[in-house]
């Protein structure tokens, strides 16, 4: 127990109470060390067993062009699917068959920066109407880096300027 012996205004040598600080500092100590020691076996583990992975026998498609389809806009109109040119007026009947005969219902679609855009919108919307799941819009080209908005430029390293 803390007193003090100094006057001051009451009763001239008199005991005055104040508050003794250390058992409480010993409380608050004692509790951190038990929460130190318990709070890492609160950590909640949980264990997984997960069945061996199966090796697949089959060789990977070696040509990109049989398991993708990318339909191509090219800025003078013409259409292509994986590079064989096609009519507007077959595109429809001839990615039917396509998607029919897959597993996957996936078109990937590139127009060139000078294509029509109307055109582009118009040419999705007809690989949709033909069971196209999934339209995937490509931005770059491979070897291509995109500076700005439409200016692609090779992505050829450069030498550095003087």
């Amino acid at each position: 127990m803390a007193f003090d012996v100094g006057g001051g205004g009451r009763k001239r040598g008199g005991p005055r109470p104040q508050m003794n600080v250390t058992p409480l500092v010993d409380v608050v100590l004692v509790l951190l060390i038990i929460f130190m020691v318990v709070a890492p076996l609160l950590v909640k583990q949980f264990h997984l067993l997960l069945p061996p992975q199966e090796k697949s026998e089959a060789p990977p498609p070696q040509n990109p062009d049989d398991t993708q389809i990318v339909v191509q806009l090219r800025a003078d109109g013409t259409i292509r699917i994986n590079q064989d040119v096609v009519a507007r007026e077959a595109l429809h009947d001839r990615l039917q068959r396509m998607f029919a005969a897959r597993v996957d219902d996936i078109v990937f679609f590139d127009a060139e920066p000078g294509a029509n855009y109307g055109e582009a919108v118009a040419l999705m919307d007809i690989a949709r109407g033909a069971g196209a799941l999934t339209v995937a819009v490509l931005t770059e080209r491979p070897g291509e880096v995109a500076v700005s908005a439409g200016s692609p430029i090779s992505a050829a390293p450069t030498a550095p300027g003087p």
